[in-house]
């Protein structure tokens, strides 16, 4: 009973916090080849739900986002149709960056790379201002890029994923509850070239472990 009770004050206590996070306005064009005059609000809920969870990584890729784009954005919605992005290739980042910034492969507006300092580097396509926003040193906790890679490899037990877990899940809300101002760190890139790469192989790390039996 008294578990019971910790859990529902725990989902209680995450909740409320998440009631807390940012929320990006953005706007867009109003049908399929419409004017751009369509305001909408995205939560951390709209964000969860088209990753599939939420996480530290999620978390991460919102509040640098939300960084960054104060920069190309100061006081005014986000223009999703004048925006363009390179993530680092994490499945987290990456879906943050597409659902928040509209930039798609496809469309020359996104792609992955790992040869360039921080988390991602966005520009703005009318007047070319380009920003990159990085992680502070020292914000992660190292116990979570250590476990990472060994469950990358999978290598951990089940037991273990769910400590792996629980250090992600407490970061998490490290995070939510900090000033994403001492989190982050925004640079201006001038004469940014927008020279993509075309790779389409990196590992989809967040479901390597789907099938790992429970913890016994």
């Amino acid at each position: 009973m008294k578990l019971y009770w910790l859990v529902i004050l725990f989902a209680f206590v995450s909740c409320n916090t998440l009631d807390n996070f940012p929320e990006f306005e953005t706007i867009d064009t109003d049908f399929s080849k419409g004017r751009l005059n369509n305001k909408q609000t995205i939560t951390i809920n709209d964000l969860e739900k088209f990753h599939g969870h939420l996480c530290d990584g999620l978390v991460i890729g919102a509040l640098a986002l939300q960084e960054a784009l104060k920069e190309l954005y100061p006081n005014q919605p986000i223009n999703r149709t004048n925006l363009r992005i390179v993530s680092k290739p994490s499945p987290c980042l990456t879906d943050v960056a597409i659902y928040l910034t509209g930039g798609r492969y496809q469309f020359n507006t996104f792609y992955l790379d790992t040869e360039f300092e921080g988390l991602y580097i966005i520009q703005r396509i009318d007047d070319l201002k380009t920003v990159s926003v990085s992680l502070n040193n020292g914000i992660k906790p190292t116990a979570i890029g250590s476990l990472g890679n060994i469950a990358v490899q999978q290598n951990l037990s089940p037991c273990d994923i769910d400590h792996l877990r629980k250090l992600e899940d407490d970061f998490t809300q490290t995070l939510i509850q900090s000033d994403p101002a001492k989190l982050f760190t925004v640079k201006e890139i001038p004469h940014f070239q927008w020279n993509p790469k075309i790779k389409n192989d990196y590992l989809k790390t967040d479901i390597l472990n789907k099938n790992l039996p429970d913890c016994k």
